[in-house]
Parts: structure tokens; sequence; C-alpha cells
């Protein structure tokens, strides 16, 4: 079988949102370690391997606006589509107190074979995506942990992630805050973004406006789950659109 990086669903629908999931899949290619990072199945269904619901609310979301959809296909420990290349997170070798087997010893000939297979081909789609229209909005979907190991609990249903360019997200946190049901961090659990990450290199040096949405994984594990925060995230998005004037 053919290994594909990434998907793209809805590519011909015309709106100028697109929507993106870096940490779709939990997915290991074959040409890696030969489909094993040498970790157990219950560690590979972690968050520390993928954002568990997003690629769930990222397609239904993109329905919701009339929007096309790209998802990676390989897991964030295979090579981690939301970090620079220059990044010494690319390839992690710990991470939430867990030792990633196969990446302890990576040299540069593995290093490049996962960003030639991987990494490169799934930013060059997303750029090929991103570049069709002038007006393009990027909405990038992930999922965060409920907690991380030996740390408090976070308490947030919904993070939105910025950086320099807030057109979007100030109106969309405004937006989000309105809603009674929903506790709301602004740069929680992360704060803003990393120089070359995913939309650092495709939305911020475009200037294209964007935000990052991250989403409790626990409240997103159901199919039902996620297309009940797509529909709700949607219109909230269209309307911070418009107070934004983008």
């Amino acid at each position: 079988m053919t290994y594909h990086p990434y998907y793209i669903t809805g590519e011909d629908r015309a709106s100028r949102w697109l929507v993106t999931c870096d940490h779709a899949t939990n997915t290991v290619p074959s040409f890696v370690g030969g489909g094993t990072l040498g970790l157990s199945a219950v560690d590979m269904c972690r968050h520390i391997a993928f954002d568990p619901g997003a690629a769930g609310v990222s397609v239904a979301l993109a329905e919701a606006l009339g929007a096309a959809c790209i998802t990676s296909n390989f897991s964030r420990l295979v090579i981690d589509p939301n970090r620079g290349e220059d990044d010494p997170t690319l390839v992690m070798k710990l991470y939430d107190g867990t030792i990633i087997p196969a990446n302890r010893h990576l040299d540069e000939a593995e290093l490049n074979l996962r960003l030639n297979r991987c990494y490169r081909p799934y930013h060059s789609a997303l750029a090929a995506l991103a570049a069709r229209r002038s007006d393009t909005i990027i909405v990038s979907v992930h999922s965060f942990t409920r907690q991380l190991r030996s740390q408090p609990p976070r308490p947030w249903h919904v993070g939105v992630l910025y950086a320099a360019d807030t057109r979007l997200t100030d109106p969309f946190i405004t937006r989000l805050k309105a809603e009674n049901d929903i506790c709301v961090g602004a740069n929680e659990p992360y704060s803003g973004h990393l120089p070359g990450d995913a939309i650092a290199r495709h939305a911020i040096a475009h200037q294209r406006p964007n935000a990052l949405i991250e989403l409790r994984n626990d409240l997103i594990e159901r199919p039902e789950d996620q297309l009940d925060w797509a529909g709700r995230l949607a219109p909230m998005l269209e309307e911070a659109a418009e107070a934004a004037g983008i």
C-alpha cells in the first residue's frame, strides 16, 4: 500500500478558510523502524503520539466552514510538523516522562528520511492550499491532555494561541468567553507560537489571519463530541472574522 504523509478533504471547496491538523494521527510509516518507535500501544494512544480527537474536529469544522482541510498522517513522535526544521524538539527523544526508543540515537540520514518522506511533503501541500487565494484564513486545530504527569489539572476547555497577529484571535476569544459553559484560555495551555512552527511559516510569514485552537482531548473523545464542537466553533470563527473586518 502506498504511504501518504497527509490527506486533504474538501479540496474543491471555495471558502477562504483553510483548516489544518498537524498532529492528526499516531501513524508510524513502515520505513520508520519497521512501523514502530519501540513504544507500547498504550503510549502510542496517548497525547504524546498525536492529538486525540483533533482530526475529527478539523474535518467537521472544515465542512461547516465550506473549507479545505489538511491532516497529517504521521505521529508527532516520528517528526513534528508543528516545529521548524532547526527546532531541537523536531524529533522528541523524551516526552511527558516517556523515552522514545527509536529516536534516542537518531542520525542525520534517518532525520532526512523523515523530513523528505513526511514533514516536507505535508508542508508543501499546506503551502499550496494556502496560496490558492490571496485572502486565506488559517485555523489550526490541536488538542491537549487534561493533565501532564506530575502537573496540576488544566481547567480550560478551549485554548486559543496567538503571537503577533491577533486580528482573528482577539474577537474569537471574546466570542468564546461569551459562552457560559466554556472555560477559555488565552495562550493557554501554551504560550503563543514558536519561531518556524506551522502557523509562523504559513500564516504569519504571509500576513494571513490565523488562529490556533487547542481543545481539551477528554472533551472530544467521541465522534459526536467532535461534531458538536465543530458546529459550535464554526459560526464563532465567522463572527470573529466579520468583527475583525478581515
